[in-house]
């Protein structure tokens, strides 16, 4: 070809870049691609699935055109910046024929500003290419799981998640599986919530000789390989006696939050047994009431109403604590995350301005929610601002714990199983509904006294519905 006619293929491409999905993210694995070579793409429509350390994200391309080339596999950890996919705008105008995943093509132009007007599609798009190079993972597919089997859906009154039929197995676990040779649809999981683990994958495998293990990778980012290199096996198994695993992802971040909480927060925990027979009456008969029509009440939902109105009676409870100047900042508005144990980690996605609405909608979102992170969707916007927790550790039978707050936030609330047991009610030992309630809060700006109040609210409000009503 001659130098002109390279110059106009090249000005048909477009390149679309890893986007910035939020919360000062530099990175995002890329799970699943909906397109191939070849195929025809609109402006909006998702081309692939990427996940971070805090969610699953779906990308949609912000132009019309053919998909001329992937510049990398499913599997591969990509930098925001860098050119994930190469489209040609002008198709049939020349004799460029689609490249084959994952062969690179000429860099294509800059990719043209954004018309004026067009909102970008996520926060951060068309950011400048980092120039960190960063190895590509190998490993199977990794589309996002649809069923999140520890998601608590039974504590949010949804019934249990029904897992789908993709084999669930973290990166790591998936990359041993490959290098072994093992259908990891042919390997019966051990792990919580159906989760296939390391030792899964090592009783499945067909005996082979022995290798001696690969030492752990010490290597600073900056000495890696080239991301055309293959990645070595970066989960080591030391003897018959040890596995060591990587953190990064989730856990890292879960591990710096929750270090980040314990450590600077001085947190206080008190805690409250509360017949709540009453309570599970009106969720009987509100699931038979027709403005409750096509929304799943449960437990929580009666809980979460009755800790907005305890912030509504007590709103100093609802605060962060801004160290650098040194200053308790109150919201006014509420809101209100849930916690949610996945396949990922823990998530806590939060309903905005929970305090503004009624029992239906605060059930709708509640439904909303949880099905949300069910398949995995769970945005990282849907993770910020919020300002109060709930986490149920009920639906692990266990009857109440001591929680880390979640970052920036003043309080969160532990609800224990509900069981029923020998309560003294109207003077007589009877058989009740009993739960134990537990309130995490920072000592910092939220003293005793109030502290107490707002638990003590919750478990009056628990005890005696109607409250909701008198009290609202």
């Amino acid at each position: 070809m001659t130098t002109m006619t390279d110059t106009s293929n090249a000005a048909r491409f477009r390149e679309f870049k890893m986007p910035d999905v939020g919360e000062g993210l530099t990175e995002a694995e890329i799970l699943k691609w909906y397109v191939q070579p070849g195929d025809t793409v609109t402006d909006g429509q998702v081309v692939c699935e990427v996940e971070t350390a805090k969610a699953a994200v779906e990308l949609p391309i912000p132009f019309d055109g053919v998909v001329h080339e992937l510049r990398f596999p499913e599997g591969t950890t990509v930098d925001v910046g860098q050119v994930i996919i190469a489209v040609d705008v002008a198709p049939g105008s020349g004799d460029a024929a689609p490249a084959a995943a994952p062969a690179p093509v000429a860099q294509p132009e800059p990719e043209p500003e954004a018309p004026k007007g067009r909102q970008p599609v996520l926060v951060g798009y068309g950011v400048a290419e980092s120039s960190t190079k960063r190895r590509a993972r190998k490993g199977t597919v990794a589309s996002v799981p649809a069923a999140a089997a520890a998601i608590q859906g039974e504590m949010n009154g949804h019934g249990a998640v029904v897992p789908e039929s993709r084999p669930l197995a973290k990166p790591p676990v998936r990359k041993l599986a490959k290098d072994l040779g093992i259908d990891l649809a042919t390997v019966v999981p051990t792990g919580e919530g159906g989760i296939i683990t390391r030792e899964d994958v090592h009783a499945a495998a067909t005996p082979v000789p022995a290798q001696a293990p690969a030492p752990i990778a010490a290597a600073p980012v900056a000495a890696e390989a080239a991301l055309e290199a293959p990645a070595p096996a970066v989960v080591t198994t030391v003897g018959a006696r040890e596995t060591r695993i990587p953190v990064k992802g989730v856990r890292k971040a879960i591990a710096q939050a929750m270090v980040g909480s314990a450590f600077t927060a001085p947190h206080v925990t008190e805690f409250v047994t509360v017949d709540v027979t009453r309570t599970m009456k009106l969720v009987a008969e509100l699931k038979e009431d027709k403005d409750m029509a096509g929304v799943r009440v449960n437990p929580l939902l009666i809980i979460a109403k009755a800790l907005l109105v305890a912030i509504k009676r007590n709103p100093e409870v609802n605060a962060a604590w801004d160290e650098a100047n040194q200053e308790i900042v109150q919201k006014h508005y509420v809101n209100l995350g849930i916690a949610a144990a996945t396949p990922r980690g823990l998530i806590v996605p939060n309903i905005k301005d929970a305090h503004e609405q009624t029992l239906p909608q605060l059930a709708a979102s509640l439904g909303e929610l949880v099905s949300t992170a069910r398949e995995g969707k769970t945005s990282p916007a849907a993770m910020a601002g919020g300002t109060v927790t709930i986490t149920n550790v009920g639906v692990f039978g266990v009857d109440t714990g001591t929680p880390i707050l979640n970052p920036g936030e003043s309080a969160i609330l532990a609800v224990g199983a509900i069981k029923l047991q020998p309560w003294v009610h109207k003077g007589k030992v009877k058989p009740r509904q009993v739960t134990t309630l537990a309130l995490s809060f920072d000592h910092r700006l939220v003293d005793g006294e109030l502290g107490s109040k707002v638990l003590a609210d919750v478990a009056a409000i628990l005890e005696q519905p109607k409250r909701l009503i008198t009290w609202a």
